[in-house]
């Protein structure tokens, strides 16, 4: 450990100690800050491993380094390979598992550390404990993967075959800027400092591909990687934990929120390390964005509850399994908040004990709120007139959010004003109900395209009309049928909608809007058979398409209800 004379007095007898190296298995050297807390030790150890710029230290959700060091915690927080001071080049994820493993190694015996190390962090830090654990390090005792996913391509990355465009090219920017920095690219830097002003805009450029700051020489190629694998392949499960989740035998405190670009992620990974048997899963699911954590989302005002204090709750999940105190006894395996309600709930397992169907039905023209689209809890009988709209590339469907893809519960009646979204609703609730877990949508379709999307998204409809978005899904033929689509065939679609928790409160509507694109949140199906990250409005394909609902094609959304 560093001399007394090199450590900085940071208050309440915590020390900080900047610029320690540790050395990996290929002579790689990164770089940490370690925060010691009052006492001569040694300490139970928190790590934190990301590519931000170790003094951010994710503070903008979590609690500053400091004051886990006044907890009692040795909190180390480290540059990932080729991010700040450490060495080498960054390419995501690649890296993660053996360096953290090595991390682990180096870390369980620094005389600061009693040998417990909990590991902890969001979004790109929440992979770097997944992948690390899968390693099986030692001395790591419990994790806290928040707002993140163990499987990169369908919690990250892609959503039913759709690319999640505008978050991949905003993201991927993001992290370019820094790489053309370290390779001195000055020009490219400047190009890529513009383009960051507005990183929704380019995932307007099409093709987007090539779009021009992906592909400047002397950059990494990982983004056009991103979009150049568009099925879950090999370089996916390089970079991933998807199949390798038995591997994993630590306890872990999830969290997620209802309105993160990683919400389908984090509860996916949630379920899949319960049903492989690692011990003492536990999931949080909040109504918050990326970031920040709070009450305010979009337009809602979620309530004084969604001011929860999750520092707290990290402090006593990794003094109950670091320190021994006992603290998370007692806790529900699932707290979840019930939008709507503005309140907590607790269960001990994910999802709905139930299931609720609504059936689609209408005279033939539900497009828009002016339709006749409606859901009902009885099925058709007889022949009912199909509803049509026409799917244009060049004009898609906005997303949930506007133009740049905002992540919240905006208010979706502006988006139901046109003809392209097809608008079911059904007739006043009766009594309150709640869904908890990931809707499905069943829709019998046709379509003239070789290859299209379909688009569901749950809305609550209030008394004063207001339309409140909840949750989204998309389906990609290619992703359901392969290349056996047909155009002009009947198919059965049925797909999953992201996961929630919603009351539906009497006198509530509930309302599923059907389309074909969600953009820019999705990138749009160019209607023909090329990679959409190749296609322009030189060979967009407009289409046209249908839904039934008669017998024998019954299209119906199923809510998972709970008691």
């Amino acid at each position: 450990m560093t001399t007394k004379s090199n450590l900085i007095d940071c208050g309440d007898g915590v020390r900080l100690e900047r610029g320690v190296t540790a050395s990996m298995r290929d002579g790689i050297e990164l770089v940490s800050d370690h925060y010691y807390p009052s006492g001569a030790g040694p300490f139970p150890t928190l790590l934190m491993r990301q590519p931000y710029g170790r003094a951010i230290a994710s503070t903008v959700v979590y609690a500053h380094p400091i004051w886990f060091a006044r907890a009692g915690y040795h909190v180390v927080i480290q540059d990932v390979r080729g991010r700040g001071d450490s060495d080498g080049d960054f390419y995501p994820f690649r890296n993660e598992g053996a360096d953290g493993f090595d991390t682990l190694s180096w870390l369980v015996k620094h005389p600061a550390c009693n040998g417990k190390i909990g590991m902890y962090g969001f979004s790109y830090q929440g992979m770097t404990q997944w992948l690390a654990a899968a390693e099986q390090p030692p001395g790591l005792v419990a994790i806290a993967p928040w707002m993140t996913a163990h499987d990169l391509y369908d919690g990250w990355f892609y959503h039913q075959g759709a690319l999640r465009l505008a978050d991949t090219i905003g993201w991927g920017i993001q992290m370019l800027r820094e790489d053309s920095r370290r390779r001195q690219l000055t020009p490219v830097s400047a190009e890529l400092e513009a383009a960051w002003l507005q990183p929704r805009q380019q995932a307007y450029f099409t093709p987007y591909s090539e779009l021009p700051v992906l592909a400047h020489k002397g950059l990494p190629s990982y983004v056009r990687d991103w979009i150049e694998h568009r099925s879950r392949d090999d370089y996916w499960r390089e970079l991933d934990i998807a199949d390798r989740t038995k591997a994993v035998r630590l306890p872990a405190l999830h969290l997620s929120g209802w309105y993160d670009l990683f919400l389908r992620g984090s509860i996916a990974g949630f379920r899949a390390l319960t049903a492989a048997g690692a011990p003492h899963q536990y999931l949080l699911a909040g109504p918050w964005i990326h970031i920040p954590f709070g009450d305010r989302v979009a337009d809602m005002s979620l309530g004084e509850a969604a001011q929860f204090d999750t520092n707290k709750l990290l402090l006593r999940w990794f003094n109950h399994w670091l320190k021994g105190t006992n603290d998370f006894a007692g806790e529900p395996v699932v707290r979840h908040f019930v939008l709507g309600a503005n309140a907590w709930a607790e269960s001990e397992a994910w999802g709905g004990n139930q299931t609720q169907a609504y059936f689609l039905r209408s005279a033939g023209s539900a497009n828009s709120r002016k339709g006749d689209g409606k859901l009902s809890r009885t099925s058709s009988d007889s022949i009912e007139p199909r509803d049509w709209f026409v799917q244009d590339p060049e004009t898609p469907v906005l997303a949930p959010g506007g133009p740049a893809a905002a992540a919240g519960s905006f208010d979706q009646a502006a988006i139901e004003q046109g003809n392209n979204v097809l608008v079911y609703t059904s007739s006043p609730v009766e009594e309150d109900f709640c869904v908890l877990g990931s809707p499905i949508v069943t829709l019998h379709a046709t379509s003239s395209a070789d290859t299209t999307d379909f688009v569901g998204k749950l809305v609550r409809v209030r008394p004063d009309q207001k339309c409140e978005f909840i949750c989204i899904g998309a389906a990609r033929s290619d992703w359901l049928f392969g290349d056996a689509y047909l155009a002009d065939h009947i198919h059965e679609w049925r797909f999953e909608l992201e996961p929630t928790s919603c009351r539906f409160n009497k006198g509530d509507c509930i309302r599923l809007e059907i389309a074909s694109s969600a953009f820019p949140l999705y990138d749009r199906n160019p209607g023909v058979r090329i990679a959409p990250s190749k296609a322009s409005p030189w060979n967009w394909k407009r289409s046209t398409q249908s839904i039934l609902h008669e017998t024998g094609h019954a299209s119906k959304l199923e809510l998972p209800v709970s008691e």
